[in-house]
């Protein structure tokens, strides 16, 4: 899940006094953003309880989530074509929709109607729409140099927030409704966070309008298709991965529990999981700023491409297999604000905002059909194979990422670092 802007090769002369300040605003936007993303996964999280109290297979499970994609996909095009971020201040969209998101989260806990729990999934993913894009533009707003480090700090936190949930459920010994109703107040908090305690910074301004006229011309040149195309091999693997891990990982641990703590075993280590992935988007945004970013995409895509290759066939193996889903938790999501940036600094700048828009719909409604794929390969074949298709993803987007390097127009990435 990749947004943002990119890095601008020129150095910011800050008072140290500022400087702070900048910083403190980065650690609000991404305690916030941690905050409201809780609400992403929490299903995820409690599927186990779901399928036995009210009967929810995996095919259903699978459409829950499926159904935060296609909001999150709805949401956003919906706030990007009405303008909404030049209509209302970003941090004040950021705030209502995040508490809008915490109410869906929590609303259908009385009921035990799929329809219902659907529809709730729908909304959430709606409001997460006028979330997690105007949190990139808020952090822009405060960075010109380093902006792709910044971004790489609130996606960290969007991927410890979208984890925290498996650990909420190891935390309340797996009462579910607890860890739905601690997933909706941190949503909300964060959302207060944002309102109460952050402010525009001096590079706020209003971003590029989207128009639906402009959406194939914001992506026309072989250069931009070329980072959408890496995107896309990103994103084939990412939500999948998120998804239906915890769910093996729950498998393969099979109800142990860490010593001296008592907590459930596979819950925790899905949300190291998540964690290990916060902490790489941090380091992957610094190491993009100094070597560029087709090099520390391709990277990252070849290590979790291996990963999602073979941990499938290693489940009699607690050792290997916590070694390879913690080295697929770090690679999975390292490189997602890269891709952004790429299409920021490609991108002809009239049809910027087309672009952007353009390539989060594609990647997001493209989650959709790995996420319902994995389950159904599972049943017929197994964890193997069906983490194994996951693999053709960032194996597809790497040569995009290689071909994109060798081209002229890589020279624009990460202020010529390409």
């Amino acid at each position: 899940m990749s947004a943002g802007a990119g890095a601008v090769a020129s150095t910011d002369q800050l008072a140290p006094a500022e400087a702070a300040r900048r910083r403190r605003m980065l650690a609000v936007v991404a305690l916030a953003t941690l905050g409201a993303l809780t609400v992403w996964f929490s299903t995820n999280a409690i599927s186990e309880a779901l399928g036995s109290e009210f009967g929810f297979g995996d095919g259903e499970l699978a459409w829950l989530t499926i159904a935060v994609q296609f909001g999150f996909v709805a949401g956003t095009l919906l706030s990007a074509l009405a303008n909404l971020t030049e209509r209302m201040n970003a941090r004040r969209l950021f705030a209502i929709a995040a508490v809008l998101a915490a109410l869906a989260n929590i609303a259908p806990i009385g009921s035990d109607h799929f329809t219902v729990w659907l529809l709730a999934r729908f909304l959430t993913g709606v409001f997460l729409g006028g979330v997690y894009p105007p949190a990139m533009h808020v952090v822009s707003g405060w960075y010109r140099s380093g902006r792709g480090l910044a971004l790489g700090v609130v996606i960290g936190a969007l991927t410890l927030g979208s984890g925290s949930p498996h650990l909420m459920r190891a935390l309340l010994e797996g009462e579910w409704r607890l860890t739905m109703l601690a997933a909706g107040a941190l949503a909300a908090t964060g959302g207060l966070a944002m309102w109460w305690a952050v402010e525009d910074g001096p590079y706020h301004s209003t971003p590029p309008q989207v128009r639906l006229a402009h959406f194939w011309r914001g992506i026309s040149g072989r250069a931009p298709l070329l980072a959408l195309s890496g995107y896309l091999g990103h994103m084939w693997e990412l939500y999948a991965m998120w998804a239906w891990l915890p769910v093996f990982l729950a498998e393969v641990y099979e109800g142990r529990e860490l010593p001296l703590v008592g907590l459930a075993a596979g819950s925790v280590a899905a949300f190291g999981v998540f964690a290990l992935g916060a902490a790489s988007c941090v380091v992957a945004g610094a190491f993009a700023e100094r070597y560029g970013r087709t090099l520390v995409t391709s990277v990252v895509m070849v290590g979790s491409g291996a990963a999602a290759a073979v941990i499938g066939f290693t489940p009699a193996s607690l050792v290997l297999v916590t070694v390879l889903a913690a080295l697929w938790g770090a690679t999975v999501v390292a490189d997602s604000a890269q891709f952004s940036a790429a299409m920021t600094e490609l991108a002809d700048e009239r049809y910027r905002g087309s672009a952007l828009a353009l390539q989060t719909g594609f990647g997001f409604l493209l989650t959709a059909v790995t996420i319902r794929a994995v389950p159904l390969i599972e049943s017929a074949a197994g964890w193997g194979p069906a983490f194994a298709m996951l693999a053709a993803g960032p194996a597809l987007g790497t040569l995009a990422m290689l071909a994109l390097r060798r081209r002229p127009e890589a020279a624009l990435l990460a202020g010529g670092r390409r």
